[in-house]
């Protein structure tokens, strides 16, 4: 993992779809990144556990816990 990169963090329930809208601009947040790619996924049984671990991965802790697994 590059420290200097950026990352996208977000939820779907279709992750085709949604790279594809990230790669034609479709999406505001991602619009000018150059061929977005998918580093990690997560999966989860409920729309609750997966907004609260979005927003975990968002924080400081949750930064540093995708740099670690990222990494290694």
């Amino acid at each position: 993992m590059d420290d200097n990169k950026k990352y996208y963090k977000g939820m779907t329930s279709d992750l085709n779809r949604r790279l594809k809208e990230h790669k034609s601009g479709q999406t505001q947040s991602t619009k000018n990144l150059i061929n977005p790619r998918v580093v990690y996924t997560e999966n989860h049984s409920t729309l609750e556990k997966v907004r609260e671990r979005e927003l975990y991965l968002k924080t400081s802790a949750g930064r540093r816990f995708l740099k670690k697994i990222l990494r290694d």
